[in-house]
């Protein structure tokens, strides 16, 4: 470097190390390590000189490759702080889980996920999940993966057979288990997530009573705040006296 950061640097000679390094089609970054004065400085000293098309031009590609590989380098260090989040937790975490544990859980992702009707039901798209819960049913409610339903939901561009006997093959769900798949229509908006398997219902026939089991579960592990709603529901209980909507569609007005 010329020159040092103290007072007495000599700016003559330092403009004019600036100015030939310029025509060299240097950038001001490398110019500044070199002199030793600050980019304004260098703005000012240099902006009457002017580079050369093919240093432009080899000034606006590093520029482009460094603006790169910083997008790069941020993502592959931010994915390294989520992996080792990912680690911590995982070591958080007691395995096997206790029956307790793997009852509740089940039936946390039932209560998330699961439908609210007559029979069991849950729909995802995740092949863990489903995996899990078709593990959990076995395990849980002891119906094996032989006696559960199955039904896909999927795009017309897909193929029904090979997603069907991909899902058989990670559940064990027989192929003839397997009702009749809901075509989703063509659509032209753009979708972030490509549905690669498409969505997945699992159902456990003639189930009511197991729907109410699973609720009785989810009731034990929330009794400590069931007061509490209680009282706030109580307190707001105008919330609930709301005439219900009228479908206008299904009832045309009287003429």
């Amino acid at each position: 470097m010329i020159g040092g950061t103290d007072m007495g640097k000599n700016y003559v000679q330092l403009k004019k190390e600036a100015v030939r390094l310029r025509r060299r089609g240097l950038s001001y970054n490398v110019i500044r390590k070199n002199v030793g004065v600050s980019k304004s400085t260098l703005s000012v000293w240099l902006k009457q000189i002017l580079l050369k098309p093919e240093q432009q031009k080899r000034l606006y590609t590093k520029q482009i490759q460094i603006l790169s590989r910083g997008s790069k380098s941020q993502k592959e260090r931010r994915a390294r702080e989520v992996e080792g989040i990912l680690q911590k937790a995982i070591l958080e975490i007691s395995t096997p889980l206790s029956q307790d544990t793997y009852r509740l859980m089940g039936a946390a992702l039932y209560w998330g996920e699961g439908s609210k009707g007559k029979r069991f039901q849950l729909t995802n798209s995740d092949p863990a999940m489903i995996v899990f819960m078709v593990h959990w049913i076995k395990e849980v409610l002891g119906i094996p993966p032989a006696s559960l339903k199955a039904r896909l939901n999927i795009y017309p561009q897909q193929s029904e057979k090979a997603i069907k006997r991909f899902w058989s093959d990670l559940t064990h769900i027989p192929l003839e288990n397997f009702g009749k798949s809901y075509i989703k229509p063509l659509s032209t908006g753009y979708k972030k997530n490509n549905l690669y398997y498409g969505t997945m219902r699992v159902e456990i026939p003639k189930s009511a009573d197991l729907q109410h089991r699973i609720q009785g579960w989810i009731r034990a592990a929330l009794k400590e705040v069931v007061h509490e709603i209680e009282h706030v529901e109580l307190k707001w209980r105008i919330l609930k006296d709301v005439a219900r909507p009228v479908n206008i569609k299904n009832n045309p007005p009287i003429a």
